[in-house]
C-alpha cells in the first residue's frame, strides 16, 4: 500500500524500503587530460594489467565528477577543474562485476611545466605517460578503447556520447 502525501512518516518509510531493495550501480569516473602538444594522459595501474585513463571508482554517495577529481588528486597530485562530460557508458555485467555507469570528463589541457611534472603519487599507479591519441588507443583494452574514441569524438564536436557497453545507441 502506498502512503498518501498527508502522511510524511509513512511516505519516508515507503521510500526507505524502496531504497533498500532497488538496484545500486557502481560508478567509474575517468578523465581525458591533455598536454599542450595534444597528447593524452594514460596511467598504468599496479592492480590490473595494461594502461588506463586517469580516474577511478566513486565512493558511496560521491558524485562522479567529485570521484574523478579526488582520484586525480590522490593518484597524481593534480588539482583540475573538470569541464563537460564527454561520455556516459552503461557497462553490462562482466566477470565478477555487476553493471556500472562509466563517465569520461574533459579535464582540459595542462601547461607544459605541469604536464612535465606529473608523477604517480600513490601505490595504485606504476607509471604515467602522455601519448598521442592514436598510440593511446592502441594501448587501452578494447572496451575502454571504444569509450576513449567516443570521448575524442565528443571533444571534437562538442556533443557528449551515451554508450551501451562502449557502443553507440542506434
Amino acid at each position: 500500500m502506498r502512503p498518501t502525501p498527508a502522511d510524511p512518516a509513512a511516505r519516508n518509510a515507503y521510500l526507505a524500503e524502496g531504497n533498500a531493495t532497488q538496484a545500486r550501480k557502481r560508478v567509474a569516473a575517468d578523465v581525458l587530460l591533455r598536454d599542450p602538444n595534444g597528447r593524452v594522459l594514460l596511467v598504468r595501474p599496479t592492480y590490473k594489467p595494461g594502461w588506463d585513463l586517469p580516474g577511478g571508482m566513486a565512493e558511496a554517495n560521491e558524485p562522479p565528477h567529485d570521484a574523478a577529481t579526488r582520484e586525480l588528486r590522490e593518484e597524481l597530485g593534480l588539482a583540475v577543474t573538470l569541464r563537460d562530460v564527454l561520455v556516459i557508458d552503461w557497462v553490462a555485467p562482466h566477470g565478477p562485476w555487476d553493471d556500472q555507469i562509466s563517465f569520461i570528463f574533459d579535464a582540459g589541457t595542462l601547461g607544459e611545466d605541469q604536464a612535465a611534472g606529473i608523477r604517480p603519487r600513490d601505490d595504485e599507479v606504476a607509471e604515467v605517460a602522455f601519448l598521442f591519441p592514436e598510440r593511446a588507443g592502441e594501448l587501452l583494452p578494447s572496451r575502454l578503447r571504444d569509450r576513449f574514441h567516443a570521448a575524442l569524438r565528443a571533444l571534437a564536436d562538442g556533443r557528449p556520447r551515451y554508450l551501451h557497453d562502449a557502443q553507440p545507441i542506434r
